[in-house]
C-alpha cells in the first residue's frame, strides 16, 4: 500500500498496474449505461452506471484514499454533492455555518434547504464561543469552510470536534480550497468532507465534478442509497478527466503555492493594495492554527484595492490572468466576488465581511511567477 500522498495521487491506495484489461496504465473509460448479467440473479459487479461504473469506482477509491474516507461518491458537480449531503438531514434540522461561505452554498441553503424546512445560522466559526452560543436543541451539524471563501478565515477543526462531541453534532467540511493534498479534515474529526472536484482535483478547468467523502460505514451506506436514487453521478468520461487531473495534483499545488507566496508578499508592498488575505502570510490571524491542521497554504489570495476604480481596472486590464469564475486550475483566474461568486449573499453580510466593490479574489496558477507579477503590475493603475 502506498503511504505517501504524492504516490497515492497517481496509484491510489494500491497500484492498479496489471489489473486493467490488456495491461492499460490509464483507467479505461467504460462509456456504457448498462451491463449484461452473466445469468439470472448474477452480476458482473456492475448493473447500471447510475449506481456504479468501473471508471468512476476507481476515481472514488482514489479520492477516498487521499481523504482517508470510508467511502466517496463522485457527483456531477460540487453543488450536486452538496444537494446529496442535505438529503441526509430531516425537516426541522438546524445547521451552524461559517459566516464567510461560498455564495453557491448560501444560495442552496436559502432556497432548497429552507424549502425543506432546514434552518441555517451563519457565525464566525473561528470563534469557539460564538459557535457554542448558537447551538440549539435541533442543531444537527457544523458546516465549515477553512480557509473560507473568499476572506480566508481559518476555523480550528479540533475545537469544532470538541463541540460536536459535546452536543452530538456532525461536522461537514468543504475542503475545496486546500484539497486533500494539503488538508484532511476526517483525520481531525470531520464526518463528511465535500469538494468541488472542478477546482484543484481536476485542475484544468475542463470539466465539472463534486465529491462527498464520508468517515463511517453507516453514513456511507445511506449516501450510496441516496446516490443511486437521486442519480447525481459523475459520467465515465468526466471521471477519467478528474482522475487524470489528480495524477498531477501534488506538483501543481506545490507550484501554485510557491507562486502564491511570492505574489501575496508582492501585493503587500503595492501602494494601491490596502489589505491582502492569504493564509500563508505569518501575520494572518489563522496562520498558526492552519499550520497545526494542514500541510500547506494553497494558492487562493484575496485583496482589497484602494478604490473601486482600481479593482475594475485590474479586471479590465489583466492579460495573462483571466477574468473568470472558478479556481484551482493551472491557469490563473481573477474574480469579482460581489458580482460573481457571492452575488447571492445578502448585501449586509457582504459589507460586514468586507466583500465590497474594491475586493478581488485570485486563484494563482502554474505560470511563470514573474509574468504574473508583471501582468498585475500593469493592471494596477
Amino acid at each position: 500500500m502506498a503511504n505517501d500522498i504524492e504516490t497515492r495521487c497517481i496509484h491510489g491506495a494500491e497500484s492498479k498496474e496489471g489489473k486493467h484489461p490488456f495491461g492499460a496504465i490509464s483507467v479505461p473509460i467504460y462509456q456504457t449505461a448498462t451491463f449484461s448479467h452473466p445469468g439470472i440473479g448474477e452480476s458482473s459487479g456492475h448493473n447500471y452506471s447510475r449506481e456504479s461504473n468501473p471508471t468512476r469506482d476507481e476515481l472514488e477509491s482514489l479520492v477516498s484514499s487521499l481523504e482517508g474516507a470510508v467511502d466517496t461518491v463522485a457527483c456531477s458537480s460540487g453543488m450536486a454533492a452538496m444537494s446529496l449531503c442535505l438529503e441526509l438531514f430531516q425537516s426541522g434540522d438546524h445547521f451552524i455555518c461559517t459566516h464567510d461561505l461560498y455564495g453557491g452554498s448560501v444560495r442552496i441553503f436559502k432556497t432548497i434547504g429552507e424549502a425543506r424546512n432546514l434552518t441555517f445560522s451563519y457565525v464566525d466559526t473561528s470563534d469557539v464561543t460564538e459557535v457554542e452560543k448558537n447551538i440549539r436543541p435541533n442543531t444537527k451539524a457544523l458546516y465549515i469552510e477553512t480557509p473560507s471563501n473568499p476572506t480566508m478565515q481559518i476555523t480550528d477543526l479540533r475545537e469544532m470536534k470538541k463541540i460536536a462531541d459535546k452536543y452530538g453534532l456532525k461536522i461537514i467540511v468543504d475542503n475545496t480550497f486546500l484539497s486533500p493534498y494539503f488538508q484532511n479534515p476526517i483525520q481531525l474529526g470531520a464526518d463528511i468532507v465535500l469538494h468541488s472536484g472542478t477546482k484543484f482535483l481536476g485542475g484544468h478547468n475542463d470539466t465539472l465534478a463534486g465529491f462527498l467523502c464520508v468517515a463511517n460505514q453507516d453514513t456511507a451506506g445511506r449516501v450510496r442509497f441516496l446516490y443511486k436514487t437521486v442519480g447525481c453521478c459523475l459520467a465515465p468520461f468526466d471521471s477519467f478527466l478528474i482522475e487524470r487531473g489528480i495524477k498531477t495534483l501534488a506538483i501543481r499545488l506545490e507550484r501554485q503555492q510557491e507562486n502564491a507566496i511570492i505574489i501575496a508578499n508582492w501585493l503587500k508592498q503595492h501602494s494601491k493594495i490596502k489589505k491582502v488575505f492569504y493564509i500563508g502570510l505569518p501575520e494572518h490571524p489563522g496562520y498558526e492554527i492552519n499550520i497545526s491542521q494542514s500541510r500547506g497554504f494553497g494558492s487562493m489570495i484575496s485583496f482589497q484595492t484602494d478604490t473601486e476604480d482600481t479593482a475594475r481596472n485590474v479586471l479590465e486590464r489583466v492579460k495573462i490572468i483571466a477574468y473568470a469564475e472558478s479556481l484551482g486550475g493551472v491557469e490563473s483566474l481573477i474574480t469579482y466576488p460581489m458580482l460573481q461568486t457571492h452575488g447571492d449573499v445578502p448585501f449586509e453580510t457582504r459589507e460586514k465581511l468586507g466583500i465590497t466593490e474594491n475586493f478581488l479574489r485570485i486563484s494563482i496558477g502554474i505560470e511563470n511567477v514573474d509574468d504574473l507579477i508583471k501582468d498585475l503590475s500593469q493592471a494596477l493603475i
